[in-house]
């Protein structure tokens, strides 16, 4: 039995309603019926609640993943951007979110 990758989601989240965790949830749910391990930044919860908090934490979290997905709208997050570059530096795969669900890892 082959490993299924640890996939972080990234997309965006300021300026959006609810800070867009609908979406990163549904995604990380329709990623686990697939049977991958998800990573969902929706989840992490900091202590002091402002954009260079989350991104720490957030970049510790991408840290423990093989492949980043992204969600739609991801270029136009600063954030997501900045995981993006820092996820293809580390030579980890890029992948969007729906390629990921209807192609697999391979796609």
């Amino acid at each position: 039995m082959s490993h299924m990758p640890v996939v972080y989601i990234s997309g965006p989240m300021t300026g959006l309603p609810e800070f867009n965790h609908p979406a990163f949830h549904r995604a990380a749910s329709q990623l686990c019926e697939l049977g991958y391990h998800v990573l969902n930044p929706a989840d992490v919860v900091v202590e002091q609640q402002d954009w260079v908090t989350y991104m720490r934490a957030d970049i510790k979290l991408l840290m423990d993943a093989d492949m980043v997905a992204v969600l739609p709208g991801w270029w136009k997050s600063r954030g997501a951007m900045l995981e993006v570059r820092l996820a293809e530096a580390l030579e980890m795969k890029v992948i969007t979110i729906e390629k990921l669900i209807v192609g697999g890892e391979s796609a």
